[in-house]
């Protein structure tokens, strides 16, 4: 789920509560160079107030007044194409020729998004599809083939589960991961059985749990869109939330340490009788290498991994070699 769909959606609930007039422009297909991707979503009330966005801000100015001024999905859906002349594309600012295809709707129903906005708070999954002929529609529990599409004249989108980051250890560097991780819309969950750093976390928006770590992770549901830290540098809570961590489905899993440090934790993971495919998952020392010292450079180090695994990109494929550490790693991870 994108970032800001939590945002699109709990701000949709909130007009559509006060008897705002609502619009919502879907992405459905890029083509060339695109800012957002198709699924991003930018919602409207009748005074032109936006939030989320379908194209980095080149285009919705001019969009957020065709439809303040009525032009637009009055009465149903309507499917807008952006650059699809050269000219259009140069008056627009979209790179390279790139063009985009939208929906535009007006939005009346409030359960409807309710039921969206618990689906995001509950994990779990909604796809809604939208009739283009007749405005209808519907929301049941399927898996479509793509997050977001225009199949036989209807617009099929994905909505759930949002982003969760559990994090192990209630210190200063998990304070500075878990606002960073607040900021990118995570769901931010903080399991630390210690008084001592428990009863000091006051972090709005992280829930706080006193569970020992394995334990939560074991009773939580660990799905393709969780991420796991380890940040106590302590194996007795480290390695254990890592056993559990390892075996499941989260999409990332990672453990504070230099390169010393993390030769001996899969060590001690192997020891453990840690199956070696999940034992290769891990991911330390923790975080892209950028130089980063202070906790909340060494947070952000660890969001930019985040980023680069959810997206696949190159950086992601770094390799994990048992070696001495550097004195970048030797900062950051302790």
């Amino acid at each position: 789920m994108d970032s800001t769909d939590s945002q699109v959606v709990n701000r949709v609930v909130e007009w559509l509560g006060n008897d705002h007039t609502v619009y919502l422009v879907t992405v459905v297909q890029t083509w060339g160079s695109s800012p957002r991707p198709a699924g991003s979503m930018l919602a409207v009330n009748a005074e032109g107030t936006p939030v989320g966005s379908v194209s980095g801000g080149c285009i919705e100015e001019h969009l957020i007044q065709r439809i303040v001024n009525g032009e637009i999905a009055q009465t149903l859906p309507e499917i807008v194409l952006y650059g699809v002349t050269r000219e259009e594309g140069d008056r627009f600012g979209l790179p390279c020729g790139g063009e985009i295809q939208l929906v535009v709707e007006k939005l009346t129903d409030l359960a409807e998004w309710q039921r969206l906005q618990t689906c995001l708070t509950d994990r779990s999954l909604l796809c809604r599809t939208l009739d283009l002929d007749s405005g209808a529609v519907q929301l049941d529990d399927s898996r479509p083939a793509q997050l977001c599409a225009i199949k036989n004249n209807r617009l099929v989108r994905l909505f759930g589960p949002r982003w969760q980051l559990i994090i192990v250890g209630a210190g200063d560097l998990s304070r500075a991961v878990a606002t960073v991780a607040l900021g990118l819309d995570y769901q931010v969950i903080i399991s630390d059985p210690r008084p001592e750093f428990a009863d000091n976390w006051d972090l709005a928006g992280a829930e706080l749990s006193r569970e020992m770590p394995d334990d939560l992770i074991r009773t939580r549901a660990i799905d393709d869109h969780c991420a796991i830290v380890a940040l106590t540098h302590d194996p007795r809570y480290d390695d254990m939330a890592l056993m559990e961590a390892l075996e499941s489905d989260a999409f990332y899993v990672g453990s504070l340490g230099s390169s010393r440090t993390h030769a001996a934790r899969l060590k001690r993971l192997a020891a453990l009788d840690l199956p070696a495919d999940a034992i290769a998952r891990l991911r330390g020392p923790i975080g892209l290498p950028i130089g980063s010292h202070t906790p909340m450079e060494i947070a952000i180090s660890i969001a930019a991994e985040l980023i680069a695994v959810r997206n696949q990109a190159a950086l992601a494929t770094r390799q994990f070699a048992p070696v001495l550490a550097t004195p970048h790693e030797q900062a950051a991870n302790g």
